[in-house]
């Protein structure tokens, strides 16, 4: 074991699968001798080389096509977008590329070896364009995996299990996190499931479930309504498609309450989707309706972020009301 903290743990996964794997190469805007704008990939290059870590144009919509041909043609590529707001411009090679191409062959070729890298979420003052929770976006298209860390222990071992998985994946981390999270890792390689949701905490009373970074906040939440008595069970989705249902269904008819939590905007957020399948299957379980805690349906703002943010006190408040309905 070592101390990491996000960074280096990702850092750590990277080094770990190309170290393993001649196939696998990393690329990107300023992944290369700079080591990226959040330095996720130092020492890459002076490790592997220029041909297998290496700087591209600024063109996002470019980064995704050469890496769909590449991982077409056998390479194992790990593209990193710089900002996950920025990876809108390259949506059509994603959802109408990336996500079809095994299903239009009819499985003569896919580009399943494909991991798309890239930092979301506010928390670190970056305004309205280095900020965004695009995940749903995303969700709503077949043939794509999405996987979101929580801590170091996670990114690490979900990454590599994303590399290797046969299904092009978008590994979507926590910038907020990435120097502020620090947990013990395994240096040896290690890869946890996708598709498979983590009980944090088991309780009675009330589900709490989320990803990412905002696992931390509903944490804080439930150690305040446990000074009232409240037992608070906390799930982490860690993979948003394929979500896994079944865990989240038996933890809420153990509770009889579920309260959803994410940063992006409520609207056609993914708590949607969670919300209306869960009611499908639980509703003679549920002693209340299903409470979301999500960002608000505005741009994310810069000057009133602290607002605009899902945070332990909103959450501890829909817990009450959850629990007092």
């Amino acid at each position: 074991m070592a101390k990491m903290n996000l960074l280096q743990a990702i850092n750590n996964a990277l080094i770990t699968a190309m170290t393993d794997d001649e196939k696998v190469m990393v690329f990107g805007e300023d992944v290369g001798h700079f080591g990226g704008v959040f330095r996720a990939t130092s020492h890459l290059q002076e490790k592997f080389g220029k041909g297998r870590c290496f700087n591209t144009p600024l063109t996002e919509q470019g980064i995704i096509g050469f890496a769909n041909g590449l991982a077409a043609q056998g390479s194992v590529p790990v593209a990193e977008i710089q900002f996950g707001d920025y990876i809108f411009p390259a949506f059509d090679q994603i959802v109408n590329e990336t996500a079809k191409w095994r299903y239009r062959s009819g499985s003569q070729f896919d580009v399943g070896s494909l991991t798309i890298r890239t930092p979301y979420g506010g928390g670190i003052a970056g305004g309205l364009y280095h900020s965004q929770s695009p995940e749903a976006f995303f969700a709503h298209c077949p043939g794509l995996k999405i996987v979101v860390p929580r801590d170091p222990y996670h990114a690490k071992g979900l990454l590599l299990a994303s590399i290797r998985d046969k299904n092009p994946v978008l590994f979507m981390e926590p910038k907020r996190l990435y120097r502020a999270s620090v947990a013990d890792v395994p240096e040896d390689d290690y890869e946890l499931p996708l598709g498979k949701a983590d009980i944090v905490q088991e309780g009675n009373d009330i589900t709490l479930l989320g990803w990412g970074a905002q696992i931390e906040i509903l944490q804080k939440a439930a150690d305040m309504a446990l000074e009232d008595g409240v037992s608070c069970e906390i799930v982490d989705l860690r993979s948003i498609l394929p979500w896994d249902v079944d865990t989240v269904m038996q933890s809420v008819m153990k509770t009889g309450r579920l309260l959803i939590n994410h940063e992006a905007p409520l609207t056609g957020g993914f708590a949607s989707e969670i919300a209306a399948s869960i009611q499908e299957r639980c509703f003679l379980y549920l002693e209340a309706p299903i409470a979301r805690v999500c960002g608000l349906d505005t741009p994310y703002p810069l000057a009133h972020e602290k607002e605009y943010m899902p945070d332990e006190t909103k959450t501890y408040e829909a817990i009450k009301r959850t629990l007092h309905y």
